[in-house]
């Protein structure tokens, strides 16, 4: 019988916590959420400009050495993709970033490399993209300083960002390239 009661009342507990993180999940979706691009694209077609959220900045490196901020793109879109050369889906949708860049002359893609100099190291990274032949820019962020700013914590994720330098969605995971083009259709339009 006492096994009984214990179960019950394990399993009200487990339904209580249950029933409180999809609160909480409701509650900070509606506060923080506003950005991924699997929500309904008229919800971010009704927001007005002056809600836009400024895109944190951060100092990477590029392909020679030397320190570019984010804030030095501001005045065009920005594609903003974080991926490493370990993270299979980062592979998979590189591809299609290439293929895009192509396609959008006008958009700056960034492409920033993880770069924690154990799992991922400059050299590494730089030998992967000249082996597939990617024609966009790769960023370095060796101290982890746009990975903390954007708080993230699986590759790959891709930040939207427009010319005035506000995020207008972000994608978490692999991306194709319809789903990519629908990004840049919300920041050039």
């Amino acid at each position: 019988m006492k096994s009984k009661v214990k179960w019950i009342i394990l399993a009200a507990a487990l339904a209580a916590l249950i029933a409180g993180a999809a609160v909480l999940y409701q509650v900070l979706s509606r506060d923080y959420g506003g950005g991924n691009l699997m929500q309904d694209a008229q919800a971010q077609d009704s927001a007005s400009e002056e809600s836009g959220f400024a895109a944190p900045d951060f100092t990477v490196l590029d392909g020679e050495g030397n320190e570019v901020q984010l804030s030095d793109y501001f005045g065009k879109p920005i594609v903003l993709n974080f991926w490493a050369t370990w993270c299979y889906y980062c592979k998979v949708e590189m591809p299609d970033f290439d293929k895009a860049y192509e396609e959008y002359p006008d958009v700056q893609f960034l492409m920033v490399n993880a770069t924690d100099g154990v799992q991922e190291t400059v050299e590494s990274a730089k030998e992967y993209i000249e082996q597939e032949g990617f024609r966009f820019d790769v960023f370095f962020d060796t101290e982890l300083e746009a990975v903390s700013a954007y708080y993230v914590t699986g590759f790959p994720t891709t930040f939207f960002i427009d010319e005035n330098g506000d995020l207008v969605t972000y994608g978490s995971g692999m991306l194709d390239l319809e789903t990519l083009e629908k990004g840049i259709q919300m920041i050039t339009e």
